[in-house]
Order: C-alpha cells, then structure tokens, then sequence
C-alpha cells in the first residue's frame, strides 16, 4: 500500500492533478518529486545559483576595508583582541601576530548612508554593488577546510549529511523534467593553486533518496559520461533495454521494497533524457556577441568560470533549482599578493556578468545569487610579512558573504567587525558573543544563512525533515534562524 501510494503520488505530481497539494502550487505546476505541502508558503525565489569561493576569501582585502589597521602595520594583535580564540596549527605556534594591513586600495558606493566598501581587485563587481546585500559578520565554529566545507554545505562538520542542493530537491522537486533539480558546475583555476579538494559527498544526498544528489558536469568531453550511445545502439533500441530494465526494477522493488530502487529507476530515466536536453543546454553557440563582452571572452572556454556563469543562466531559464559553481583555490596561506589578483580576476567578470544577465532577462527578482566561501582570512599575517607581500591564516570569527535578488535588500551591507576585523560588533563598537543557539542580532551564523536561504525558497527549514536511525533531521541541525533584516 505504501509503495503503490508513494507511486501514485509521483504519476499524479507529474501529472499536475496534485497542484492543489500545496495553497502556492499553480494548476499544471511542472514540478515533479517535491513533498506535499511544499513550498510551505509563497516563495520569493524560485531558485538558487550558488557561487563558492572555496578555501576562504580575504574579506579583509575584498569587502572589509580596516584603513586604521595601516598605521599597526608590523604591531602585534593585541591579546584582548584575540581573548583565547582558537588558532589553527599553521599559526598557532608563532612567536607573534604581526598585523597586516591590506595593501588593495578601497573605495565606498554610496547606495545608503553607509554605503558599500569594495576593493580595486573587484571592479566589475563593483558596478552591481546595487544589486548586493553585502553580510560582513558571516561566522562559523570550524576553522579548517574540510570540516568548515561540510559544514556549509551539509550543517555538520562531520560527513554523512544531504547537501543543501539535495534537500531543496527532495523537497521542492523539479520544474523540468529533462534536467535534474541539482546541477554542479566546476571552474578551473588560473594561479593552478586549486590547493583544497571537493568531494562528491559536498553535492551528495546523504541518507536521502539518490535521486536528489547534484548531477557534476564536465567542461572536458561530454558534460556527462556516457551521454552519447554507442555505435549501433539507436534512441528505439535504447527505449526499449530501459523498459525493460525499469520492469525489471519495479520486480525487485516489490519483493524488496529498497526505496533505492526507485531512485535507480528515476536515474535510469533521467540518464536518458539529459542525452538530448544536456547537449541543448552546453551549446552556447547561439548566445549573442554581446553576451560574450558582457561576460568576458573565457566564457567561450568550457571550464572557465565565466563559462559556468553563463551556463548557470541557462540552468535557470530551464527552471533549474539548485545550481552550484564551484571555484577553488582561496587559500593564501602566503603570496597573497600574487593569488589573490588572479583568483579575483577568475570570477569578477562573470559575477557581475551573472547579476546584470538575470536582471536583464528578468531573472533577478526570482533567482537567488549567494557569493562566498566557508571562512575568512587574519589580520595578523602567517610567516613573512612585508608591504608587497604577506599570508592570512584561517579565521571563523567574521568574513563577508554576499546576496543578491531573490527577494534580499539590495545596496546593503549588514553587521559590524573591529577595527581589526577578527570580532563581531554591535554599532557602538562593543563586542558580540555570537551564539548559534539563539538569534544574535547583528550576526550571521552559516545555520543562520542556510535558513534564509531556504526561507527565500518558501520553505521552513524547521519542517523540512527526513527520519534517519530514529530521529528527525534538517539542514539547520537544530539551530538556524531565517535574518529577517537581510530581507525585502
């Protein structure tokens, strides 16, 4: 009975007769897959487009601009600055903490009385800080890469979890049948220092159904492996064998029930329909010069992120739910001066190229953009410090991620740091002690920017939950609060 219910569901859902599932389902909705009752109330956006900055973006050389810090240069933190704060081992073990001021020269747009600080390694970016709800008091516990990843993208440090993408499929579903709910996009590196790894467990399912994982595509060979048939093999003969296979599955299924044979069955079926929808979709041939000099002449190269952005614009014209770029290589333990330039120049562009595309398409209002990484960068400087060069060590305390349309203010920037940027303050420059048990005005907890996040999507991310060995789970652990005062 279960089965057969959870069938007919699906046939229905796809059918559009269970539009009425949900009070914000429209008549013949596309969407196929989504839980009942989801959405949980009227979206302001109905998809994300993820750009990662993996490894830790400088926010002190990008976003927050500290100009007092230039007359400490070479002076040490101060010990109630840092208050026992836990250290990673690269640094630990100086003998100082000498600080480092940026040696990017800033400049303010003024979209409100505080404006918006943006660094000279971010120009075109700059042109659409209208567009952006700049968060500089982001903070996490973890302070290495892998657990720090994780825990964004899955809400635990530990591996095991679904990643966000795969929640908002399990529970939203998708609106186009020939392209999965989750797609991931990988961009290549021009220091050729993509230091810290990604593992497909960051875009994976979990305990979650299979179906749900985000679907990588290739920028070298086809974008999926396997997606043309072999010699001899013709679209009939192909329909045929994966008839034949499904009613062998739907066998199994009954005599074991493994729900992951369904999820073996749908994958089959979207295996077949990304032969002809994937080829569509990669083929940027038909985009317009103009689009190409708006994102930069690299986005005809495949792999570039210039050329993830602008497929990400494809993905969500074809109502993609969850895209996710991926961009690593953020890490300047050292050189600084010379990664960080070109690790800007990667994405600047395509970023702000991204922004004004959606805008222009009509996208933005219903398309949310979320730019950052998993932590920031120290003031003080790891190794040799001079003014043409330095390091940063990692640092949880506060960094800066950015938002844009999708229902989020735009032209903002929110919360405070130091005048050492390594503390989170309240508008009067006192400290806060941030918690991720408990809403702390003025402070973002990635808990925090995950609820917001899904909040955008129509979804209460206390109520999206999954039972797994006997207890409930959710994205936001049993933490998060949706930041009211990020939005519109």
């Amino acid at each position: 009975m279960g089965i057969g219910t959870a069938a007919l569901h699906r046939l229905l859902a796809g059918s559009g007769l269970l539009a009425g599932a949900s009070a914000f389902a429209s008549a013949g909705d596309k969407t196929r897959s989504g839980l009942p009752g989801v959405p949980h109330f009227a979206p302001k956006a109905k998809r994300v487009i993820y750009l990662f900055m993996n490894g830790g973006p400088s926010q002190i050389d990008l976003w927050d601009y500290k100009p007092k810090m230039e007359e400490k240069y070479d002076t040490d933190l101060p010990e109630d600055i840092r208050n026992g704060q836990r250290l990673t081992t690269m640094t630990s073990g100086q003998k100082r903490f000498p600080i480092a001021p940026s040696r990017y020269k800033f400049k303010k747009y003024d979209n409100n009385d505080e404006g918006v600080w943006v660094s000279e390694l971010l120009p075109h970016t700059a042109t659409v800080v209208k567009e952006l709800c700049v968060i500089r008091s982001m903070w996490t516990e973890a302070i290495n890469h892998d657990p720090a990843v994780t825990y964004i993208q899955t809400g635990s440090q530990l591996p095991g979890r679904p990643s966000m993408g795969a929640w908002m499929s399990y529970g939203l579903g998708t609106e186009n049948e020939n392209l999965p709910a989750y797609v991931v996009l990988h961009s290549k590196v021009s220091s050729g220092k993509a230091d810290q790894a990604l593992f497909t467990r960051l875009w994976g399912t979990g305990f979650l159904p299979s179906e749900h994982q985000g679907v990588s595509l290739r920028s070298v060979g086809d974008p999926v492996l396997y997606l043309r048939d072999p010699d001899g093999v013709d679209r009939s003969t192909r329909r045929q064998m994966l008839d034949d296979l499904a009613s062998l599955n739907q066998m199994q299924l009954g005599h074991f029930g493994d729900p992951e044979i369904s999820a073996r069955i749908a994958q089959y079926e979207m295996a077949y329909r990304l032969q002809t929808s994937v080829p569509d979709l990669m083929d940027v041939s038909t985009e317009p010069d103009e689009v190409f000099e708006l994102y930069g002449q690299e986005a005809r190269t495949p792999g570039t992120f210039a050329a993830n952005c602008l497929l990400a614009r494809r993905l969500a014209q074809r109502d993609v739910r969850f895209i996710q770029i991926f961009h690593r290589g953020w890490d300047q333990h050292g050189n600084l001066a010379g990664d960080l330039p070109m690790q800007c120049k990667d994405v600047d562009q395509a970023c702000a190229a991204l922004i004004k595309d959606l805008k222009r398409t009509g996208m933005l209002d219903e398309t949310l953009v979320v730019w950052g990484g998993e932590f920031g960068r120290t003031v003080y400087c790891q190794g040799a410090l001079s003014r043409e060069n330095y390091g940063r060590d990692h640092h949880p305390r506060c960094y800066t991620m950015w938002m844009a349309g999708g229902g989020v203010k735009p032209g903002v920037t929110y919360g405070h740091t130091d005048d050492f940027c390594y503390n989170i303050v309240d508008k009067d420059g006192d400290v806060i002690e941030p918690s991720a048990e408990k809403l702390t005005p003025g402070a973002v907890h990635i808990h925090d920017l995950n609820a917001t996040i899904m909040n955008q999507l129509g979804v209460d991310h206390t109520k999206l939950t999954y039972r797994y060995q006997g207890r409930d789970f959710r994205l936001t652990d049993v933490h998060g609060h949706v930041v009211k005062d990020l939005l519109k």
